[in-house]
């Protein structure tokens, strides 16, 4: 059985508000819970009306209090956007009070504009170029303090978090190698470089006190529907929103278009091809033999699955599906 995670950008659909998106993030958590999914990441992106998870920390605490025993983190943090110190305190604080089942995964872009940028860290002299010094600094803050050591996240020091390197390029992969950290790369919306980040990860990893050997996580769209002409409608939302995103009108997750791809030029067709490709979109057969074929083409040691999905009850269906495909495979192995 492939161990199967989610992750979840607490989608707005129209005519929907934050608050019920976060009330069907906890939702959906329970049910994932329910159906054995590993972990639950929440993911910190600003100034986009369609996604409610931007204070990531706060919601990650919210999961973790709903449910019992399903790990929760974040899929990611954007460290450029903090203090290391700061987030060493956040997630030293969830792992106190939600112990052995906090993760942090830590990415590099801003997840959000320029301009917006500019006001999440008011000082742009840092940022990307500082990001592996800021990862250590940050681990650091999690080992039992030093004698004499004159700055200390309280809590935070002796915690058990769990930390990865996130990435839609092979910097990540380099670095998470380097460090000896697991790696999770962005498959789900930038899969140009997958194959590539892959193999630089695997063989240039050195076993660190945190990780012995190298752990993958790739992210995995699945949009799962009892035919493939419903999951093919569920999927459009996603297509709809992405297109909205790149011509520089993000907004509320769009609702289900009949035939939208239909409707496009050849040159949004292509970016939505490459883009989403790493997606399995279908009824539960599809879905299953598109598991089976991914894993198999990836070797990846855990998939970390989203849906934007317009319907709530579409979206806990279509990951009930999932789960049920994936236990079919195990069953068959």
């Amino acid at each position: 059985m492939t161990t199967l995670s989610v992750l979840d950008l607490s989608p707005v659909p129209e005519g929907r508000t934050s608050g019920q998106s976060l009330r069907n993030t906890l939702d959906l958590a329970r049910h994932a819970e329910r159906l054995g999914f590993h972990r639950y990441w929440l993911a910190e992106h600003h100034n986009m009306p369609g996604i409610a998870s931007a204070a990531t920390s706060v919601v990650i605490g919210y999961v973790a209090a709903g449910t019992s025993s399903i790990r929760v983190g974040a899929g990611g943090i954007m460290l450029p956007n903090h203090a290391p110190l700061i987030i060493a305190e956040q997630f030293g604080t969830l792992a106190a009070l939600y112990p052995g089942r906090i993760d942090l995964g830590l990415g590099r872009a801003p997840g959000t504009d320029m301009l917006t940028a500019r006001a999440l860290r008011r000082n742009m002299e840092a940022g990307v170029d500082t990001f592996p010094q800021d990862v250590v600094e940050l681990i650091n803050y999690f080992a039992p303090a030093e004698p004499g050591q004159r700055v200390r996240a309280v809590p935070g020091e002796g915690e058990d978090v769990e930390v990865w390197v996130l990435g839609s390029s092979t910097y990540g992969a380099q670095l998470a190698a380097m460090l000896g950290l697991p790696y999770a790369f962005a498959s789900h919306f930038a899969p140009a470089e997958m194959e590539h980040a892959i193999e630089i990860y695997r063989s240039r990893f050195q076993p660190s006190e945190r990780l012995s050997k190298p752990r993958l996580m790739l992210g995995l769209n699945v949009f799962a529907a009892a035919t493939d002409a419903e999951a093919r409608l569920l999927f459009s939302s996603l297509q709809q929103a992405f297109v909205n995103l790149r011509t520089g009108r993000p907004g509320k997750l769009p609702a289900p278009v009949e035939g939208f791809e239909d409707t496009l030029d050849p040159m949004a067709k292509g970016m939505l091809a490459n883009a989403l490709s790493c997606s399995i979109v279908g009824s539960p057969a599809t879905v299953q033999s598109g598991l089976e074929a991914f894993v198999r083409r990836t070797g990846a040691d855990e998939l970390m699955v989203t849906a934007q999905i317009y319907d709530h009850g579409a979206r806990v269906k279509s990951f009930e599906i999932l789960a049920q495909a994936n236990n079919a495979l195990s069953k068959a192995a």
